[in-house]
């Protein structure tokens, strides 16, 4: 009776493991909301809208918003051809792109449209400090972090890819502030910070070099 009841707890146990398991894979990763293809603001107005501002609300961005930034970012724009929403030289695509929120840092992945959970701990503050104590770096709702793979280019173009994957960060970055506008919200570029420093707060590959954090809220 003994060796039956451990026999049923064991396997109780194992259970819960496995389904535990499963929920931490799932939670993990969670798929954002389809992207909007039309919207309310034509191009040209969202380029004369679009101006850098370092104050910020500390009113949240809806994940509707945040899916249509990172969609901008680096959003797959074409399906059956795998083509993102900013050009890059040979479709080789060395971006990364992160976002850090009060309630962690996810990685973008735009095959599936989806964010994937690095870490719980909000880091928007060490974020700043490695931007030279910039505060609106911390203020801000969500930072967009850009960053890059060199080798994905240099390896088919040489040193030539390196110009070819940071005019790539400009075109995805571009995107970000111009979709910003066209949701009513407001972004900054940051190239002021010790890259060492932004690898550290968010744990980056030692391949994966930061190249732009682009604070995005509501302006205060």
């Amino acid at each position: 009776m003994r060796k039956l009841t451990v026999y049923i707890l064991s396997a109780i146990f194992l259970s819960i493991f496995f389904v535990s398991e499963q929920m931490a894979e799932i939670m993990k990763e969670m798929k954002l909301p389809e992207p909007r293809i039309k919207g309310g603001m034509s191009v040209e107005e969202s380029i004369r809208a679009r101006r850098s501002v370092r104050n910020y609300s500390s009113r949240e961005i809806s994940l509707d918003d945040i899916s249509q930034l990172l969609w901008a970012a680096q959003g797959v724009t074409d399906k059956s051809r795998g083509l993102r929403s900013a050009p890059s030289a040979g479709a080789l695509y060395p971006l990364e792109v992160y976002v850090a929120k009060k309630d962690g840092l996810f990685h973008y992945l735009p095959d599936g449209h989806k964010l994937e959970l690095i870490s719980t701990e909000d880091l928007r503050k060490g974020l700043s400090r490695a931007a030279y104590g910039q505060s609106f770096v911390e203020e801000a709702p969500v930072d967009i972090i850009i960053c890059a793979v060199y080798e994905r280019v240099t390896s088919r173009y040489g040193e030539r890819g390196i110009r070819y994957t940071d005019m790539e960060a400009g075109h995805a970055a571009e995107n970000v502030f111009l979709q910003a506008a066209a949701l009513g919200l407001s972004s900054v570029a940051v190239g002021a910070f010790t890259d060492a420093a932004v690898a550290k707060v968010l744990n980056l590959p030692k391949d994966v070099k930061p190249l732009y954090v682009l604070p995005v809220g509501y302006k205060r």
